[in-house]
């Protein structure tokens, strides 16, 4: 089945997609296709098996061979630690690595909204920055966190118990349909991604103990203040998301985040330049 015919099937059914609605396209369904977290993680439970996973990227790769087609992605990405790790925070697309004046002396590499130019117009003005600007933000992120470490103290503030009688109820639901053999049933459909939100829903507080635990043992021993180490951010560092505004925000991987504030105009703005004013931190567990 085509991307545009399962995007197709889910709107007319009416199911939720991650921001719970149902404006389904081919894209975001190619998204899904390919994000390795459906295989599970150290954080969240696998929805489909790493044997389906893999069956289905050998099948779109076959499948985008016979059309002729080469996957336009950014051969720098590929397997640099920061690449989907940083987001925009104006439209929710990654940051990309991309590089200015290739082979010239003036040369530059700058991390952009993957957004910044599409269809060969400028689509989202939100801020450049050097790998060595988002480095040092990361860092003293870090920092403040081993200064602070009393952070990781605080309790995970618990949701009500009637996600978990939803739960058993969708679980009764699907276990009806199924047991009538309603395989097809739109309403089946409907219900296991249902399931699949209250799961995640209800793993939450698990999820931040383990979270927090894992990085209480990562930083155990790390002196501070420390420089920046690539090892210790992927470890705990779950993204960065930049505001154009000029706030930077690092999110731990329990959900632990710190702000710091780097105000300057772009190039491509009138009367702009590259120079920068630092802010305060600012920390706040907001999960």
């Amino acid at each position: 089945m085509k991307k545009l015919a399962i995007s197709k099937e889910l709107k007319e059914n009416n199911v939720p997609n991650a921001n719970n609605k149902t404006n389904w396209t081919h894209g975001a369904v190619g998204k899904i296709l390919q994000n390795t977290k459906y295989m599970g993680d150290d954080l969240y439970p696998p929805l489909i098996s790493k044997e389906l996973f893999h069956q289905a990227q050998e099948k779109r790769q076959q499948k985008t061979a016979q059309l002729g087609r080469m996957a336009q992605l950014n051969s720098m990405n590929n397997h640099h630690a920061l690449t989907n790790r940083i987001f925009c925070g104006e439209c929710g697309e990654p940051y990309r690595k991309y590089v200015e004046h290739c082979g010239k002396p003036q040369e530059k590499v700058r991390w952009k909204c993957k957004k910044y130019i599409y269809n060969n117009r400028v689509v989202c003005r939100n801020l450049f920055y050097t790998e060595d600007e988002i480095e040092a933000v990361i860092t003293s992120a870090i920092n403040k966190l081993l200064q602070k470490r009393n952070l990781l103290d605080n309790p995970y503030r618990k949701e009500p118990l009637k996600k978990d009688m939803e739960l058993r109820e969708v679980d009764l639901q699907i276990a009806d349909l199924e047991e009538q053999e309603q395989f097809s049933s739109p309403d089946l459909a409907s219900l296991i991604f249902k399931r699949a939100e209250l799961t995640y829903k209800a793993s939450k507080i698990e999820d931040y103990q383990y979270a927090t635990q894992r990085i209480r043992e990562t930083i155990e021993g790390i002196p501070e203040p420390t420089d920046f180490n690539e090892e210790l951010m992927v470890q705990i560092i779950k993204k960065i998301t930049i505001y154009k505004d000029g706030k930077i925000e690092t999110e731990f991987i329990n959900g632990l985040k710190f702000s710091e504030i780097l105000e300057y105009k772009r190039k491509d703005e009138p009367n702009g330049s590259t120079e920068k004013e630092c802010g305060d931190y600012t920390a706040a567990n907001e999960i």
